[in-house]
């Protein structure tokens, strides 16, 4: 089945390849079982019971959402079921196994064996359960009912909708990251929550455990194969690993660190896990006349692009992990140094690459329904749920050092308090109570690190004041159609068309010396310019849909870039 347009990696996925990379790049087990591949699928209706133990209609390749061309189906559903059979690995006999979801939009109820094992709102986060006391010998039966209502309903969404226009695209339901089993103690580490701290040159880690009472957790840090400090305490506290003379993670120098944890009882030793860390700080600092972010207490302009995460082949899902990579080396080859990832949270592989490449995140919280005054208490609460989830599941990437809870006002309320409880969450990281406030009906809370205007095609900015530095976290949208590169030939969306590559160029570098201008003269401090691809009919991107094609002179782009990013080092 053919969409559209497909990216180069598209051919290399086949039932027997579907990313079979290690999901979870920041706590790393050697054993686990990848469930991606050929399921069996079918339509479901509300109140539907299991399809326990019967053939489904059609089958379907997880991870891809079932709108996408990769799943075999391309096309819309509300309510799904997923049906598969698999063998646990003699060798894991004795131990507990754990079922790992990376992502499932939007409702998903779990079966293993004719018995439900659990259920999860939110299609953004991971979840897992354990299903040691469902497992038998031999083959089991694994049943996922979805439910996934996009804009029918109230869910956490983003840009999906069911009839793609303008800047709004197709959704993107069911399962859409990597399912696999994993085999733990009865005691195992769960979560690792990292804080860099630069001054005191240590790592602040707290090791969050499942069915842990007395263990005790050692903490080996290296560089390079070399141990450069150790720690140990109980689970649940934070424990300070010694990191000298750290060496600063930076998207000019992303140097990770390597972690060892040990979980043990008695010097006898549980769970093992190993992941990475970078050191860096963030924070706001008046540099010369105005309050500007400072990464490693510097001052660098932040330049970017707004990364929608959307491809033609996979919708939500990338095709292949190189695909993944591809994005953010393109970004960076282009002299970029920050990626807004806007209204998405990517499989946790993508952080990773952004880490271990270097680029600066800005991480939206995918939005509410937009334009809507009466939504329920029932529909925030669960905003709120995701948006923890959002904070925990990621807070120890280095690349990310801004939370964007709301854009131009979509679904928005509380803002001022919701950007003080990301606050309190996370200290470490910058706030944006609202991506826009000056854009769209949208109110500003009054709180937060930074003012950010949208404009488009712009530049201009607010002015910084004595708690929030000014940024741009939208502009640009020039536009320009690519023949045979289209998602829809006779349809399309931008904010100002040109003619050719050379106008497109030309005219970028001029809003890019405006940028420039507004850094020295107004104090502005970021830039995000729309956007890293084109997406469906929006035809605005630096990228055609496809990755085929840079539609602007890049040479000329990454001098441009460098200058203006090593220009505003000087900045005093």
């Amino acid at each position: 089945m053919l969409p559209p347009l497909r990216t180069q990696w598209m051919s290399d996925v086949s039932p027997d390849s579907v990313l079979p990379e290690y999901p979870r790049p920041q706590m790393v087990r050697q054993d686990w079982y990848n469930l991606n591949g050929l399921w069996q699928f079918g339509k479901g209706e509300a109140g539907q019971l299991p399809p326990y133990g019967q053939q489904l209609a059609e089958e379907i390749l997880v991870p891809f959402p079932i709108e996408s061309a990769l799943s075999g189906l391309m096309r819309t559903g509300q309510d799904m079921w997923y049906r598969r059979t698999f063998t646990v690995p003699d060798a894991w006999s004795g131990q507990h196994v754990l079922l790992h979801f990376g992502a499932v939009d939007w409702q998903a109820t779990v079966y293993v064996n004719g018995h439900e094992v659990g259920s999860h709102t939110g299609g953004y986060d991971s979840f897992s359960f354990d299903i040691t006391q469902q497992l038998h010998s031999g083959e089991n039966e694994l049943i996922v009912g979805v439910h996934d209502p996009t804009e029918l309903e109230e869910p956490v969404l983003g840009k999906q909708r069911l009839i793609p226009r303008e800047i709004w695209y197709t959704s993107a339901s069911g399962i859409w990251q990597t399912v696999w089993l994993e085999p733990v103690a009865a005691a195992s580490i769960a979560r690792l929550d990292m804080i860099p701290e630069v001054e005191g040159q240590v790592l602040k880690l707290t090791v969050q455990g499942t069915g842990t009472i007395d263990e005790t957790v050692e903490v080996v840090a290296s560089a390079d194969g070399i141990e450069v400090g150790r720690a140990s305490g109980p689970v649940g506290s934070e424990v300070h690993i010694p990191v000298p003379q750290p060496r600063l993670w930076s998207p000019d120098d992303p140097f990770l660190y390597d972690l060892e944890v040990s979980l043990k009882r008695d010097d006898e030793l549980v769970d093992r896990v190993t992941s990475y860390f970078g050191m860096r700080s963030v924070g706001l600092v008046q540099v010369g006349d105005y309050l500007r972010p400072v990464l490693n207490g510097e001052f660098v302009f932040q330049m970017g692009l707004l990364d929608q995460g959307y491809w033609p082949d996979g919708i939500y899902t990338a095709p292949t992990d190189e695909a993944l990579r591809y994005d953010i080396e393109q970004a960076k080859a282009l002299g970029y140094n920050l990626l807004r990832k806007h209204m998405k949270v990517e499989p946790q592989r993508w952080y990773y690459w952004a880490d271990k490449l270097g680029v600066l995140v800005w991480q939206d919280m995918p939005a509410l329904p937009e334009f809507k005054s009466d939504i329920s208490t029932a529909a925030r609460k669960q905003f709120e749920l995701e948006l923890k989830e959002l904070v925990d599941e990621h807070r120890s990437s280095p690349a990310i050092i801004m939370w964007v809870p709301f854009n131009e006002g979509w679904g928005q309320y509380d803002q001022a308090r919701i950007a003080d409880v990301i606050k309190g969450w996370d200290p470490s990281r910058l706030v944006d109570n609202m991506s826009g406030v000056n854009c769209c009906g949208a109110v500003d809370g009054g709180n937060g690190d930074v003012l950010d205007w949208h404009v488009y095609v712009g530049p201009d900015s607010g002015s910084p004041s004595d708690t929030r530095a000014a940024v741009l976290g939208e502009y640009g949208g020039l536009g320009l159609k690519v023949v045979e590169h289209e998602w829809n030939p006779v349809a399309s969306f931008n904010y100002e068309m040109q003619s050719d590559a050379d106008q497109l160029t030309n005219r970028y570098l001029e809003l890019l010396q405006q940028v420039r201008s507004l850094m020295f003269d107004r104090g502005l401090s970021a830039a995000v310019y729309t956007q890293l691809t084109d997406v469906e009919i929006e035809v605005n991107g630096i990228m055609t849909y496809d990755r085929a094609m840079v539609k602007l002179d890049a040479s000329k782009l990454t001098t441009a870039h460098k200058e203006l990013i090593e220009s505003s080092k000087s900045i005093e």
